[in-house]
């Protein structure tokens, strides 16, 4: 907990000097521009800047989509896809301190970018894009039972046609699920991200 909270500091100090910014995650599916918001969400930018600038994400993948039709055992349902390092813990940072919604003011619409994570202050390096408003992802939200929400720090401004074509991937079949994983929303041909780049 202590190297989290280190590193949150390092990032916020960070933070301070990053700009309005974009980047373009350029994937085999063709790609997609996303405006940050490191004024509102200064710790989660700084973060995935980081990612970026070291070119982690170069060669990643976006693996998972969740649908209205493969999720019928959640009570909650949302509309996202999911990229990152998934299980290259060699390329993974330490985990942040959480910015939610309610820290930031930003919500959850079509198009947002938000750190995906599992418990409280975990988020890294797997990031996801909404499909349509997802409110149950802001703070206060029921997708997450400890309803601290989700930190998002994006917009996508440019390639949303891209981002559906990935959901509307072939994903896998019925199969033993957990809290973080459900084969029925891992796509069969996991999308190639080939570089994320900052634009001007």
């Amino acid at each position: 907990m202590k190297n989290i909270f280190l590193f949150t500091l390092l990032l916020v100090g960070l933070g301070f000097a990053v700009r309005a910014q974009q980047i373009r995650i350029d994937t085999e599916a063709g790609p997609i521009v996303v405006r940050l918001y490191p004024d509102k969400a200064p710790v989660t930018v700084a973060n995935f800047l980081r990612y970026v600038d070291d070119k982690r994400y170069d060669s990643a993948h976006f693996y998972r989509v969740v649908r209205l039709d493969n999720q019928a055992t959640s009570p909650v349902k949302i509309e996202v896809i999911q990229g990152g390092l998934q299980n290259d813990t060699t390329r993974m940072l330490p985990p942040i301190a959480q910015e939610t919604t309610a820290k930031t003011g930003l919500k959850h619409l079509d198009g947002t970018l938000s750190l995906a994570r599992g418990a409280p202050n975990s988020g890294a390096s797997e990031f996801f894009i909404c499909i349509n408003p997802q409110p149950e992802l802001d703070f206060g939200g029921k997708r997450n039972p400890d309803g601290q929400g989700f930190a998002a720090f994006g917009q996508v401004i440019s390639g949303m046609d891209v981002v559906r074509k990935i959901q509307a991937g072939q994903t896998g079949q019925p199969g033993p699920t957990n809290a973080y994983s459900n084969p029925l929303q891992l796509l069969l041909k996991p999308v190639l991200i080939r570089t994320v780049r900052r634009v001007p």
